[in-house]
């Protein structure tokens, strides 16, 4: 029934921003044998062509806004979709984002209070933008200080769909844009149905990035350390 196997990267693959090494990248070949496969992130998706060292798969980025198909001939890829763009009105972002500051104590910072991005992504950085890495490493390693106020933050940013994203901060989506939508998106493109789609991802908490699938009735494979992912497929390679 299986047709297709789709992938969150960082946590699930590599660690954060980090190449996947040959060990996991030899366990996509072999599945890649038997299923297509797809890449699903919340960067764009050159970025995550890079850190796969340019594996050969299509890739959805920025939540679903952006997808690109892996061209055989060229060996890159070929950018299908690439909607959103930069927020422009800012005004009543920054003010939200005081407000959360200000009731919760996170005045102080380094940088900047918004980070916008090009794709129309935000990220509310309590640290700041310019946070040392120390910090922020330091700040909320298991989300529970994000996750108090986590529902707070989704109801300010009703437009927006609202993650516990890195180690301090929120990263936000325009709405309808999430995993959830965009694997939905792409089964009804490709004429798959859902019970045809296993999705693999390590960040299924509240608030997490891959929340919206593994709530979902898409079938969904949990992993909790990146270097077990042979084990955790061993069904799907077997």
């Amino acid at each position: 029934m299986i047709k297709l196997i789709a992938f969150d990267l960082d946590g699930t693959l590599t660690q954060h921003r980090t190449p996947i090494d040959e060990r996991n990248t030899e366990v996509l070949r072999r599945l890649s044998e038997k299923y297509r496969l797809l890449m699903i992130g919340a960067g764009v998706c050159e970025r995550i062509f890079k850190q796969l060292n340019f594996f050969p798969i299509d890739i959805i980025g920025n939540y679903g806004m952006q997808y690109a198909k892996y061209n055989a001939e060229t060996k890159s890829l070929d950018l299908v979709r690439n909607d959103g763009g930069v927020c422009k009105d800012k005004e009543p972002i920054e003010e939200k984002a005081w407000f959360i500051r200000k009731k919760h104590g996170f005045t102080e910072f380094r940088g900047d209070n918004m980070e916008y991005h090009p794709s129309g992504c935000l990220t509310l950085p309590l640290l700041g933008t310019k946070a040392i890495q120390e910090d922020k490493l330091a700040f909320d390693p298991d989300r529970k200080k994000r996750r108090a106020f986590y529902d707070e933050v989704c109801g300010l940013f009703s437009d927006y769909n609202v993650f516990v994203g890195g180690s301090s901060s929120f990263d936000m989506a325009p709405k309808p844009f999430n995993k959830y939508y965009a694997l939905d998106l792409y089964c009804r493109e490709m004429g798959l149905s859902h019970d045809e789609v296993v999705y693999v991802g390590d960040d299924y908490g509240i608030g997490g990035n891959d929340e919206s699938v593994y709530k979902s009735d898409f079938t969904f494979v949990t992993i909790d350390d990146y270097t077990k992912l042979s084990e955790v497929m061993k069904p799907y390679l077997d």
